[in-house]
C-alpha cells in the first residue's frame, strides 16, 4: 500500500496514497490499485503537494518536540519520509510499505538528500507489520493508507499501539477534492469535475466494500481517535494553492490525473465528458491542459492527531 497522495486516494492520492497523497487510483474500472506502476505519479505528485507537508509538519513540530523516532505508515516512494527526515533533523525516520520498488525508491531519494543515515525502511502489509518495529514511535504519520484497511477500527487501534507513551498519531483523511480548471472550461458540458467527483466517490465505496474484512465506519476521525484510546485530538486542515498559469509540472500532474481519470472511469462516463477529457489530454488542442491559461490546483487536506496517554 502506498500513499503519496491522492485527493483521497482518487487517480489524482488526491495521496500520499499513497497518498500522501491525493487520489483513488482507478484501474481498469475495477478497485484493483497497481501501486509500483503509479510509482512516478506519486513521486511527482508528493513533490508538487511538499507545501502541504512542510506546513502539516510545522503544525506537528508544536506538539511533538525532538522525536526519536518517526514512522510513515503507507510511504510510498518516500518524498514525505525525507520531508519528516528534513523537518526533525534528530529523528530517525522509518518508512513502511509493502511494495518493494517503492521503498527502493525511499532508500534512493534518503540517499541523494543525504539522510540515509537515519532512514530505514519496513516492508510489509500494514497495520501488521508495525509489529516488527524494533522501537514504539514517537510519531506515527498515516496519510491516506487507513482507508485501504477493510476494519478501520481495529487499524487505528493497532497504529495506536505502536506509539510510545506520549507519542503522537498524525492522520490525513478527508477533506476536499482538489480542483484543477473553472467550472465553465468552454468546451462540453460545465461542471465537469463535479460530475467526477460523484463517480470517484462510488467507485471509492465500491473499493471500501472490496477490501478483506471491510467494515462500514462513521468517517469521524476525532472519535474514531478517541475510541482507541488516544486523547487531545485535533484537527487541521492545509491548502494546497497553485494558481494560474500553471508551472509545467503541476501541468503534468493535472494531465496525468485527469488521463487516470478517462482511462478508469472509461465506462461511467458519458460520450461528451469522455469527448471533453480527450480535448483536455491531446497536446495539440489549444483547450488542453498542456496549452490552456486557467489551469490551477487547488486542493484541501486535513489531517488529525491525538496522543497516546503517558
Amino acid at each position: 500500500m502506498a500513499h503519496e497522495h491522492d485527493h483521497r486516494k482518487h487517480s489524482h492520492q488526491q495521496g500520499h496514497g499513497h497518498g500522501q497523497g491525493h487520489g483513488h487510483g482507478h484501474g481498469g474500472g475495477d478497485t484493483d490499485i497497481d501501486w509500483n506502476e503509479m510509482g512516478p505519479l506519486l513521486e511527482t505528485q508528493a513533490e508538487l503537494f511538499a507545501p502541504v507537508y512542510e506546513r502539516a509538519m510545522a503544525w506537528l513540530a508544536q506538539e511533538v518536540t525532538e522525536p526519536g523516532l518517526i514512522v510513515d505508515a503507507g510511504s510510498g516512494p518516500g518524498v514525505v519520509s525525507c520531508l519528516f527526515a528534513d523537518a526533525f533533523p534528530g529523528a530517525r525516520v522509518v518508512a513502511v510499505d509493502g511494495t518493494e520498488p517503492l521503498l527502493d525508491r525511499a532508500r534512493a531519494r534518503a540517499a541523494r538528500q543525504g539522510v540515509a543515515d537515519r532512514f530505514e525502511t519496513l516492508a510489509g502489509e500494514l497495520p501488521d507489520v508495525l509489529g516488527e518495529l524494533d522501537y514504539p514511535a514517537d510519531l506515527l504519520w498515516a496519510s491516506r493508507s487507513l482507508h485501504h484497511l477493510g476494519d478501520q477500527r481495529a487499524g487505528l487501534a493497532a497504529f495506536a499501539d505502536r506509539l510510545a507513551p506520549g507519542g503522537t498519531l498524525a492522520l490525513l483523511e478527508g477533506g476536499l477534492p482538489t480542483r484543477f480548471l473553472p467550472r465553465d472550461i468552454g468546451i462540453g458540458r460545465p461542471g465537469l469535475q463535479a460530475r467526477v467527483d460523484a463517480l470517484e466517490e462510488e467507485w471509492f465505496a465500491r473499493m471500501r466494500a472490496d477490501l478483506p474484512g471491510s467494515v462500514a465506519v462513521t468517517e469521524d476521525w476525532p472519535a474514531l481517535l478517541a475510541s482507541a484510546g488516544l486523547k487531545h485530538t485535533r484537527t487541521r486542515t492545509f491548502l494546497l494553492d497553485l494558481p494560474a498559469p500553471a508551472t509545467d509540472r503541476a501541468r503534468a500532474y493535472v494531465a496525468a490525473s485527469l488521463a487516470r481519470v478517462r482511462d478508469g472511469l472509461a465506462g461511467d462516463l458519458d460520450a461528451q465528458d469522455r469527448a471533453t477529457l480527450d480535448r483536455l489530454l491531446d497536446p495539440a488542442d489549444p483547450a488542453s491542459v498542456h496549452r490552456r491559461p486557467d489551469v490551477f490546483v487547488l486542493g484541501a487536506y486535513t489531517v488529525h492527531t491525538a496522543v497516546r496517554p503517558v
